[in-house]
C-alpha cells in the first residue's frame, strides 16, 4: 500500500484495505492476514519507522514473496524494502542501482521463489566482425528488489494533494488532504507518480491552470506513455475509484472520493506487459 500517515495503509487496517482490491484478485487467507498484522508491528518497531507499509505479493513458481515498505522521515527517498516468505520472518531487500535494474530487464521467466536461485542472460554481439558471447547472471534476491523498484517508479501513485514537498524539499503526507471531489477522482490528470522526479531522466511536471509548487512536484499518470496504461472505473456508485495498471497486471489502486482513504496493492508475477503499446 501506497506511504499515508493516517493510518488507513498501515498494518493495522490490513483487513480493511483488501477490501477495495479483492476484485482484482488481489486476496490472502485469514491465517496470512492475522501473520502480517503481528509480524509488520514488530518490524515496524524494531526499525523506528514512522509508517511501514504492505506493498503486496510476487508470486514465484515454488513460493510466494511477500513484500513490506518502511519509511522514516523522507516519503519518497528514506525508505526500505523488505520481503518475507512465510508473513512471519523479514528480510531485507539490497537497494538496486541502475545497473542492477537495468541486468534484470535482461532476465526473462517467472520468479522461482528460491531467493538465492541466480538468473543467466547469454547475448550475442558483434565484435570486430565476430560473434561473441556477453554472459549475465543475477541473483533472484537482487531480481526481486529491481522489479519491486521498477514497478514503484511505474505505477505507486497517489491522488494528487495527498502529499507536499516544504520547502526544505522533504516529502510528507498533507493532514489537510480530505480526497479528490467525485469529479476530479475520475480523471486521471489527479493522480501522480510517487517517485523520485530527480532520478526520472526526461520526466517532466506539467504546468497545470491550477499549478502548485508545493503539490505539483510530481509528474501525472495522464502522461504516461504508451497512453491507455491505466485503466481507470467508479464502482459502488461513485464511492470508490479503481485504477489498474496495463504495464505491470495484478497493480490496483484505490480512492475513496471525499475521504483521505486511498492505496495500492500489488499481485502478480512481477513480469512487465510488453505487448501493451501493440495491445492498445
Amino acid at each position: 500500500m501506497i506511504l499515508q500517515d493516517k493510518g488507513k495503509m498501515e498494518s493495522s487496517s490490513l483487513t480493511q484495505d483488501m477490501e477495495f482490491t479483492a476484485g482484482s484478485g488481489a486476496v490472502l487467507s485469514p491465517e496470512q492476514k492475522a501473520s502480517l498484522q503481528m509480524s509488520l508491528i514488530l518490524l515496524k518497531n524494531e526499525n523506528k519507522f514512522r509508517g511501514l507499509f504492505f506493498w503486496g505479493k510476487i508470486m514465484g513458481l515454488s513460493g510466494d514473496y511477500y513484500i513490506a515498505q518502511g519509511r522514516w522521515q523522507h516519503a519518497l527517498s528514506d525508505r526500505k524494502r523488505f520481503y518475507s516468505k512465510d508473513c512471519i520472518k523479514w528480510n531485507l531487500l539490497p537497494e538496486p542501482d541502475e545497473l542492477m535494474r537495468e541486468n534484470s530487464r535482461l532476465m526473462v521467466g517467472r520468479f522461482t521463489g528460491d531467493p538465492s536461485h541466480e538468473f543467466e542472460h547469454v547475448e550475442i554481439k558483434k565484435v570486430n566482425g565476430q560473434d561473441e558471447e556477453f554472459f549475465t547472471a543475477m541473483k533472484e534476491e537482487n531480481r526481486l528488489a529491481s522489479v519491486i523498484a521498477d514497478i514503484d517508479d511505474d505505477a505507486a501513485i497517489i491522488p494528487r494533494g495527498a502529499y507536499l514537498r516544504t520547502p526544505q524539499g522533504i516529502v510528507k503526507p498533507n493532514k489537510s488532504f480530505e480526497g479528490l471531489s467525485i469529479a476530479d477522482a475520475t480523471k486521471l490528470e489527479s493522480y501522480l507518480h510517487f517517485r523520485d522526479m530527480a532520478k526520472m531522466s526526461g520526466k517532466e511536471v506539467s504546468q497545470r491552470a491550477d499549478f502548485n509548487k508545493s503539490l505539483d512536484f510530481l509528474d501525472p499518470i495522464s502522461d504516461d506513455i504508451p497512453q491507455g496504461s491505466w485503466s481507470i472505473q467508479s464502482e459502488r456508485g461513485s464511492g470508490l475509484v479503481v485504477l489498474r495498471s496495463l504495464i505491470w497486471f495484478g497493480l490496483t489502486f484505490y480512492h475513496i472520493p471525499n475521504t483521505p482513504q486511498y492505496g495500492f496493492m500489488y499481485m502478480g508475477s512481477g513480469e512487465n506487459n510488453k505487448d501493451l503499446p501493440f495491445m492498445l
